[in-house]
């Protein structure tokens, strides 16, 4: 039988070229190897949340991915389906490895594989999906498998039909996040090259202020393959045995297989990109810390101010309560203390709170508040500027709802004027704005009642 790969709509057809025994065996150690990668990055994928103390959004999604192409390379190694060797030596393995070892390599991930949305130059509505979202949100990171050659390659206008440059791939990165602010700064793009990049497409990247990681190698221009090698190898790749079928993950992970295995494939007669991979013109690491871009302003919200003064807050929190929801806020209080990361994230900030967060504030503390806790109120509100009620313009476009009050419009919509990061409780809220296309920027923390007036009926532990 004589090699060939026969795609359609619906169908891939795979036939095995004939081999030797040594080629035979050195397929099935790749094989092996490629199975023991896939079953380790999940195990990698398993550990990331420990690593990174929380959870990361897009990790099933991952995993997903990951069993995915476990279970195809388990079918070939089955015998369900024949792939070339080529093919076997690139798979979508690759860019999975990429993206676990890039979000091993940061601190703070947030997200992995995470779709975002954004309007085009041409005012259409695109998605971009951003492999790793790290620092808490401040950077993004693209993970590239693909080599090097073929990178260039397709720069240069001699890839495959539908192939989308790594520069244009930047552009839509950029554009994507200036859309997309943390608090109130435009995320930080690296992309990660795990097989190269060339120096060419490394400075163009930098030029258009996207960070570079991997090795940047020399490139060389030679002619590629004559007309007349082309036609005889694809002669070679006919097939004149009929067809199978294989359904459609068989297909996509094909598919996938096909688009890196082709990587060294021009056109006959072109330039052909060569790569001296002895000629490593720079490797760059991720860092061990990325520079952030803070924001020094702090916009109070009223759940913030009583939790910052609660009793609870304060060491009082060995108690069972009459009221349920207080007892569970006394048992979330003793086995993870809020004051602390509350007192870390105001350092060295301008503290704010507007009008009517103040004001409320003042009403709840006169009515339930113990001497304590209106005692360091005070103290508090001492270090706080209060500002007019002043709600951005976006904030007003909003549409009144059971989350979306009045209230809140106006502490969060004068935090978003000032371009301060709003300290909240309230995640209903910060929930029912983004469903309306409304993102700010915010700390949520875990919510404190006051509660030292309630502490003489109830039962200490």
């Amino acid at each position: 039988m004589k090699s060939g790969v026969l795609l359609t709509s619906c169908v891939v057809v795979l036939c095995l070229p004939c081999r030797n025994d040594a080629t035979a065996m050195a397929s099935q150690s790749m094989l092996q190897d490629r199975i023991r990668v896939a079953k380790e990055l999940l195990e990698r994928v398993d550990q990331l949340c420990s690593q990174q103390a929380r959870d990361v959004e897009g990790r099933a999604k991952l995993c997903s991915k990951l069993r995915a192409e476990l279970k195809f390379l388990q079918k070939v190694e089955a015998g369900k389906i024949v792939i070339k060797e080529s093919h076997l030596q690139s798979t979508n393995l690759t860019h999975l490895k990429a993206i676990v070892e890039s979000a091993e390599s940061l601190e703070g991930v947030v997200s992995v594989l995470h779709v975002f949305a954004y309007e085009g130059h041409d005012g259409g509505k695109q998605t971009l999906v951003v492999d790793v979202v790290a620092n808490g949100g401040h950077t993004w990171v693209k993970a590239i498998g693909r080599k090097a050659e073929a990178l260039h390659n397709i720069w240069q206008g001699r890839g495959q039909y539908g192939d989308k440059s790594v520069v244009r791939q930047a552009e839509d990165f950029l554009e994507a996040s200036v859309q997309q602010p943390v608090q109130y700064s435009n995320p930080h793009i690296i992309f990660a090259f795990y097989n190269g990049v060339s120096s060419p497409m490394a400075d163009r990247l930098r030029e258009m202020g996207i960070s570079v990681r991997g090795d940047i190698v020399a490139v060389n221009s030679v002619p590629g393959p004559q007309d007349g090698a082309r036609e005889e190898e694809e002669d070679d790749d006919e097939d004149d045995d009929g067809d199978s079928s294989c359904n459609e993950e068989e297909e996509e992970h094909v598919n996938g297989a096909l688009e890196e295995a082709d990587d060294d494939d021009d056109g006959g007669g072109l330039l052909h990109t060569c790569v001296d991979r002895d000629n490593i013109v720079a490797s760059l690491a991720f860092p061990t810390q990325v520079k952030v871009d803070v924001c020094n302003r702090v916009n109070l919200d009223i759940t913030t101010l009583i939790t910052y003064v609660s009793s609870l807050s304060h060491g009082n929190c060995h108690f069972t309560f009459k009221e349920a929801v207080l007892t569970e806020q006394a048992a979330q209080e003793r086995q993870e203390k809020v004051l602390p990361k509350l007192d870390e994230f105001m350092q060295d900030k301008e503290l704010f709170a507007c009008h009517s967060a103040v004001e409320d504030f003042q009403v709840i503390l006169n009515t339930l508040g113990g001497p304590g806790e209106k005692a360091r109120a005070k103290e508090l509100l001492a270090r706080v500027k209060v500002v007019p009620d002043q709600p951005s313009e976006r904030t007003q476009r909003l549409v009144m709802s059971s989350k979306v009050n009045r209230r809140s419009l106006m502490i969060f919509g004068t935090g978003d004027t000032l371009r301060a990061v709003t300290m909240t409780a309230n995640s209903g809220f910060v929930r029912a704005a983004a469903n309306q296309g409304m993102r700010y920027s915010v700390f949520i923390h875990q919510p404190r009642a006051l509660t030292e007036g309630k502490e003489w009926r109830a039962m200490p532990i």
